[in-house]
């Protein structure tokens, strides 16, 4: 009799805890799951964010290589006008493309505020929106610079503006 109450025990006892083994292994698999799910949004997060800072560094860069050559022309015309030498189509198409470097570089300032708005409300990227922060008021120091016909000027603030960005993107990449 005690022997077959020992086995009972026994046999109740290996059952109990084969069964609270069992639950843990399912509980930690549930939270692992939501755990890699949470990382790997936030890692995509994180390189959405990089992509749109790549993007804006390759549009800055290519303009600001396309300014200097439309600056070129606009000194040039400048001067030919101060000396009467210019017709008056020239006027023209030279005050078109002082507005269209001007409009451009606006765009560009309201591209990088959004960013910036962007990085500050998203909590994946916070961390970042502390190299990212005044890189739209380079662009909006740019815009003036523009506005004051002082086109290479606000070339070179653009130039600070891409190496602000760069800095982002190597904070990101760490």
């Amino acid at each position: 009799m005690k022997r077959t109450l020992l086995i009972l025990l026994i046999t109740l006892l290996l059952t109990s805890v084969s069964f609270a083994q069992t639950r843990n292994r399912s509980s930690s698999s549930k939270s692992k799951s939501t755990a890699n799910a949470a990382a790997q949004r936030s890692a995509e997060v994180r390189t959405g964010g990089a992509t749109r800072v790549a993007d804006q560094i390759k549009f800055l860069s290519k303009f600001i290589y396309l300014l200097g050559g439309a600056n070129s022309n606009i000194v040039a015309v400048d001067e030919s006008i101060k000396r009467n030498q210019a017709g008056p189509d020239a006027a023209q198409k030279n005050q078109a493309a002082k507005t269209q470097v001007r409009s451009s570089i606006q765009g560009f300032r309201e591209a990088l505020d959004k960013l910036e708005i962007d990085f500050r409300g998203t909590p994946e990227l916070q961390p970042y929106y502390i190299k990212l922060a005044g890189v739209a008021s380079g662009a909006a120091t740019a815009e003036q610079q523009a506005a004051a016909n002082q086109f290479d000027a606000s070339g070179r603030s653009l130039l600070n503006v891409v190496n602000r960005l760069a800095d982002v993107l190597v904070a990101m990449r760490q």
